[in-house]
């Protein structure tokens, strides 16, 4: 897992999504995520440091024109010139939130296989700091946090030279082989280097998964958490398993349809 306090360009912040059936969604999550001896997540949806990291809001007429998708926040450096450029390149705008001034402040963005996500500036870096009375807390610690980022494509060259232009991520191929033929999908590296999230043409292990960005949260007892999906409505779409035959991350869809990624922490 990744530390979720570091403000960077191509850095996820944070997700959030806009859903129906809100009482019965905080239910499901709040039994889902907050697994093991020790939870990463609170039952109040913040992780285990106190910081609001994913947020799950009700689904109104304001947000009536947002997809039922998990949408990651990726800080930019330019809000105003990124949604230029997604707008350019075939993506299209959902809201834009501006200042008094017309200043851009955020936006949420389609990108051309409408996959939802939004745009924030850098986060300063003293506004990262964990809230008062967790100055204590065991910085070697797990944390809730979102843990890895991917986004499952027909055709991943396009989508990440799309990410490139928007949100300045760099790119590293990743080999990948199916019914012996070889192709690259791609980890999309932050402006420190640092790889934030995946871009993946939707075959081998990818095959059947829903185009978009698929958050990846860590629980604290992955199998119990996956039967508390089950028990709550949820299905579980597609499970990676280690050599050891163990759960190591599986794709659930939520009760009213929103996919994510939950991973052993």
């Amino acid at each position: 897992m990744s530390d979720p306090f570091i403000p960077r360009v191509g850095g996820i912040l944070s997700a959030d999504i806009a859903a129906p059936e809100h009482e019965r969604e905080v239910r499901f999550y709040s039994r889902v995520l907050s697994t093991g001896e020790t939870p990463l997540w609170r039952e109040d949806l913040m992780n285990n440091r106190g910081m609001p990291i994913i947020g799950l809001g009700a689904l109104s007429a304001e947000y009536g024109d947002l997809p039922l998708q998990w949408m990651p926040h990726i800080q930019v450096a330019d809000v105003a010139a990124s949604a230029v450029r997604a707008l350019e390149l075939g993506g299209s705008e959902l809201m834009h939130g501006k200042d008094d001034e017309g200043s851009s402040q955020w936006a949420v963005l389609l990108d051309p296989n409408g996959a939802a996500f939004g745009i924030i500036p850098v986060v300063p870096a003293e506004a990262m700091v964990p809230p008062e009375g967790e100055a204590e807390h065991d910085a070697a610690a797990p944390v809730g946090c979102i843990a890895w980022l991917d986004l499952t494509v027909p055709d991943a060259s396009a989508t990440r030279d799309f990410y490139r232009q928007v949100v300045d991520w760099s790119a590293q191929a990743a080999e990948m082989e199916d019914a012996g033929e070889r192709y690259s999908d791609y980890n999309m590296l932050g402006g420190d280097g640092v790889a934030a999230a995946g871009v993946c043409h939707a075959r081998g292990t990818n095959h059947g998964l829903p185009p978009v960005w698929m958050i990846y949260l860590p629980v604290g007892d992955l199998d119990e958490s996956l039967r508390r999906v089950q028990e709550g409505g949820g299905k579980i779409i597609k499970e990676t398993r280690g050599s050891d035959g163990k759960c190591s991350c599986a794709f659930i869809q939520d009760p009213v349809g929103a996919c994510l990624a939950l991973a052993q922490g």
